[in-house]
């Protein structure tokens, strides 16, 4: 395991307070370059752009935010904020119209959202995503009485947000708290909306609404019967030892394997516990219980408690980032490779994914909130490679190496004489006798 030291930072202020899940990474205002959402307990949403050390816009919300997200709720074609509290107010803002200057921003916080809505109270988590396979995106709420809810936006053609409501889809009742909500492949390409069970489990619920053809055409009355509906949740355990089944967990899905996976298969997504169990698998039949695939298995002596994926490399597979409440953050890619970062401060929110720190280009980011009124974004964290290496296997297939080893007279393909001559130039460069030099083993 190699410890990694990243340096390059940008220091944004904050002095509120926020849940875990109120925090989020996305094109808030539609201009291609991702920002960063953050809700707090008081009510106020706040987004940050580039390097700002203070928001570049703040809006006024009902009650306690305890979830944001970024995404096309409404199946507009373009991305909206959203921001919903415990009490369960759904405030939805279009960012599209950018505040003119810093005035604008500061009067910003008496703007109200574009839409509100009232829904069932206790809000912990929120999912924009097409769950269902039809090309259009719903919102997934997931509560703390072990509840998940799934809402479609409806409104008239051509009309504008104030006249669309949120429609209830399904609810689905759990047998353990809900700690986190993705949307992950089946083997045919369809999405599975999953969502964490405390012990390393997951659930996958189904959407049966599909064969429903008269959704959105009948009353309040069978609304409300479709959403006290509590069957179609398929239970999975991730491995036969016993788990703590009061240990919470999180999972994420749709791990991307990089461009050279090209056959149809289960998705790939990740699970971690409060107790340091991080675990990589491949989904199956959901159906079967225990039918999914681990890929590995990693148990650490901290606490984790976000879980997120990101493409450190920049080769298109995404790898599997965990944070721990001690600011102990582990990277791990699909070969089991494993890499560390510490911050210096114990954090109260995570995340990771594309952040324009600079303002003409997204790039990967890790994004903690301590307990000094400081949010910290690490922009610089690409790496050329995760696992370890070696000179030689570096320079191997470098076109400028092997000039200079033909100019040395030196047979590139020799691993020996390649070795040598490596061993003395950066030992002994000053010395003409190579026996000077120990060769290496």
């Amino acid at each position: 395991m190699r410890s990694l030291s990243y340096v390059q930072r940008a220091v944004l202020e904050f002095s509120g307070s926020l849940f875990p899940h109120a925090l989020c990474l996305g094109d808030a205002d539609n201009d291609s370059l991702n920002e960063l959402v953050l809700g707090d307990t008081s009510g106020k949403l706040h987004v940050y752009k580039n390097e700002q050390s203070k928001p570049w816009l703040t809006r006024s919300c009902s009650g306690m935010l305890t979830c944001v997200g970024v995404g096309d709720v409404c199946n507009k074609g373009k991305n909206f904020v959203i921001a919903v509290s415990a009490e369960g107010w759904f405030h939805l803002f279009d960012l599209s119209a950018k505040p003119e200057g810093p005035l604008d921003a500061l009067q910003g916080d008496e703007q109200k959202a574009t839409y509100t809505q009232h829904l069932p109270a206790n809000t912990k988590l929120a999912l924009i995503s097409d769950i269902d396979g039809d090309g259009l995106c719903e919102l997934v709420l997931g509560y703390t009485d072990r509840v998940v809810r799934a809402f479609r936006w409806e409104s008239p053609p051509d009309a504008d947000l104030t006249c669309g409501q949120l429609v209830t889809l399904k609810k689905w009742l759990l047998e353990g708290q809900v700690d986190s909500l993705s949307v992950n492949p089946a083997a045919d390409g369809t999405p599975e909306l999953m969502v964490s069970q405390p012990g390393c489990g997951y659930a996958v619920l189904l959407c049966t609404w599909k064969e429903d053809p008269s959704l959105g055409t009948e009353g309040a009355g069978a609304a409300e019967t479709r959403e006290v509906s509590t069957r179609d949740v398929i239970l999975h355990q991730t491995s036969l030892r016993i788990h703590n089944k009061n240990v919470s967990t999180h999972l994420i899905g749709s791990i991307k394997r990089g461009p050279s996976a090209g056959r149809k298969e289960a998705g790939l997504f990740a699970l971690c516990t409060l107790d340091g169990t991080l675990k990589l698998m491949q989904g199956s039949d959901r159906l079967l219980q225990g039918s999914d695939q681990l890929l590995w298995s990693v148990q650490v002596d901290h606490q984790l408690f976000a879980l997120e994926k990101l493409d450190i490399t920049g080769n298109g597979e995404e790898e599997v980032v965990a944070c721990a409440w001690d600011g102990q953050t582990y990277i791990i890619d699909h070969n089991h490779a494993i890499l560390r970062f510490q911050v210096e401060e114990n954090v109260s929110a995570f995340c990771a994914g594309l952040y324009a720190c600079r303002e003409d280009e997204n790039s990967p980011c890790l994004v903690y909130v301590g307990f000094n009124q400081k949010i910290y974004i690490y922009w610089a964290v690409t790496l050329e490679r995760i696992e370890t290496s070696n000179l030689l296997r570096v320079m191997e297939g470098n076109d400028e190496f092997s000039a200079l080893l033909s100019q040395l007279h030196v047979d590139a393909n020799d691993p020996s004489a390649v070795r040598e001559l490596i061993h003395q130039t950066m030992y002994f460069p000053n010395s003409g006798d190579k026996r000077a030099a120990n060769k290496p083993n």
